[in-house]
């Protein structure tokens, strides 16, 4: 079985290999949406073709809509080259659920794939013509949150985007300049509404789009390059929305064992491509059966009913506690621990993990105990039943090949919302106590350790990719396996770091923590074994 428009012509195949298909008239669909697209989505990864991809096709499969998806991709064009196009835009969704069953899905809710280059004429001019269509409804995004950055980390903006600030929207170079590019060719169309909804997992992440957009408007209108109408008009709402929204969905990249799988089921051309920029993609992408996708309802022009799916509408006020929920307390927090201590100890599976009783605890205290008491009940997911289901069947799923190094990847980024936010709630709550935190500072001090590249066994291992990795590393370099220094050393030398509010969310001499998390510190690196004992000291 091959998995293109060709190769599906045999149904039957397909449906006795345990294939699930669509069930609409994907040439319509493509003849509907070329005609009169309604929804583009920017980011062709894993995530979306295992959640919005799927959405779409269950909207299309039950007759809730007659268009599909067109995949851009902005980052890395082999994505568009290597996978999507060779299969003709389909691909398998494999869902891995925690009672060890599978379902197999072929998506075809993607009718089209273009990339986002502004020097390929031909497919940036077919870009700026949906960009120009009044039907289309919105542009959703999974870029990731590297993707909104304007500025490197000491505030300098980005060469690529201080030469489109200067050069206008023709031909811009960086991702964001480009998407305000396309918003700009809409614009001179007839300044047709349309909704820009970052779907990534990041805390206020329609906030990030409209200010990174924003400030592509505003150097152009201030450099005479575009009319200052094109500047209100992003900045109007009624033209251009940019809701909040909070999603989640484990995806971790295509695995082996479920490559091997479908081949046995009859699949040919399985095989992953890793692309000259390392991304890692396969016609098929795994994840668990659990997804949430939460989004204010901000849509000027219009949009599907995907509320009929699963997907909840509501207040940003809303969508932002359930963020909240969701990446200050009850998964992102845990998941990071695991990730951090997980390479620590030598695991290559977050499930493993959970079985393991030390880090178990870890979880457990984290999320009920230290997290939970400052969570808002967002009322449209209820916080303890979210941990429930995160701690007791999402994070043990035997059948979810995730890693820790994957999760610990960009850890700088994550620890001042992850843990921070909870911090800040205790300072700000009288009736709450910083010191009663015992286990989060422990992460804390667990990331210094980590970050010394040194598992507990003293052997050497390759850190995740991390921005501040260059930054914050040699900081660390001061102490070795097997130094015992004062408290007030560690401090000392750890004293920029431990007061750095960007990446810890708080100053933590201010907060309190930091002579915690430096006797955390020492306890961790007095030699091999030194995790597992501290482990086992401050969860018993």
């Amino acid at each position: 079985m091959q998995l293109t428009e060709s190769g599906l012509k045999d149904r039957a195949a397909w449906t006795s290999a345990g294939y699930a298909l669509p069930q609409y008239d994907r040439t319509a669909v493509r003849e509907k949406t070329l005609a009169a697209p309604q929804w583009i989505h920017f980011g062709a990864g894993n995530i979306f073709r295992a959640f919005q991809a799927n959405l779409a096709q269950r909207m299309l499969n039950d007759n809730l809509m007659d268009t599909g998806i067109i995949a851009a991709e902005g980052f890395d064009y082999e994505i568009i080259e290597k996978s999507y196009r060779p299969h003709d835009n389909y691909s398998v969704l494999v869902t891995l659920k925690a009672d060890g069953t599978i379902e197999k899905t072929v998506i075809g809710s993607v009718v089209e794939s273009m990339i986002l280059d502004s020097a390929n004429t031909a497919e940036f001019s077919r870009l700026q013509a949906v960009f120009a269509n009044p039907s289309l409804q919105m542009a959703t995004f999974t870029i990731t949150e590297k993707g909104y950055a304007l500025r490197t980390p000491d505030g300098k903006l980005l060469p690529a985007v201080e030469a489109d600030f200067s050069a206008g929207p023709a031909q811009p170079a960086s991702y964001i300049g480009k998407v305000a590019a396309l918003l700009y060719a809409r614009f001179q169309a007839g300044a047709y509404p349309v909704a820009m909804v970052s779907t990534d997992n990041c805390s206020h992440n329609g906030e990030k789009l409209c200010q990174a957009v924003s400030a592509y408007a505003e150097a152009w209108a201030a450099n005479g390059l575009v009319p200052k109408a094109f500047q209100e008009y992003i900045a109007n709402p009624v033209k251009v929305a940019f809701p909040w929204s909070m999603i989640d969905k484990i995806t971790p990249r295509p695995a082996d064992s479920v490559e091997k799988m479908l081949k046995e089921s009859g699949l040919e051309g399985t095989e992953a491509v890793v692309t000259s920029r390392h991304t890692y993609v396969a016609p098929f992408v795994n994840a668990e059966e659990s997804e949430y996708l939460v989004v204010e309802d901000a849509f000027p022009n219009g949009r599907p009913a995907l509320e009929k799916v699963g997907v909840i509408f509501t207040t940003r006020e809303t969508v932002n506690k359930v963020e909240r929920m969701k990446v200050c307390t009850c998964l992102n927090p845990l998941h990071t621990a695991l990730a951090v201590y997980g390479c620590l100890l030598g695991y290559t599976s977050i499930c493993a993990e959970t079985r393991d009783p030390e880090l178990s605890k870890l979880i457990q205290v984290i999320g009920y105990q230290e997290g939970l008491p400052v969570v808002t009940n967002p009322g449209v997911i209820d916080p303890k039943s979210f941990i429930d289901t995160v701690v007791n069947v999402r994070l043990p799923n035997p059948f979810m090949p995730d890693t820790p190094q994957r999760i610990a990847t960009d850890t700088s980024q994550k620890l001042s919302i992850r843990f921070g936010e909870t911090v800040k709630a205790y300072l700000a709550d009288p009736a709450l106590k910083v010191a009663d935190l015992k286990l989060i500072p422990l992460v804390y001090a667990g990331w210094l350790r980590y970050l010394m590249a040194v598992d507990d066994n003293g052997a050497p291992f390759e850190l995740s990719p991390d921005p501040l990795t260059a930054t914050v590393k040699p900081v660390v370099d001061a102490f070795k396996l097997g130094d015992t220094p004062t408290v007030a050393e560690v401090e000392a030398k750890l004293k920029d770091l431990l007061s750095n509010v960007k990446i810890f969310g708080v100053d933590l001499f201010q907060a309190g923590l930091a002579n915690t998390v430096s006797q955390y510190f020492i306890e961790l690196i007095a030699g091999p074994g030194a995790i597992r004992a501290t482990l086992q000291k401050y969860t018993a």
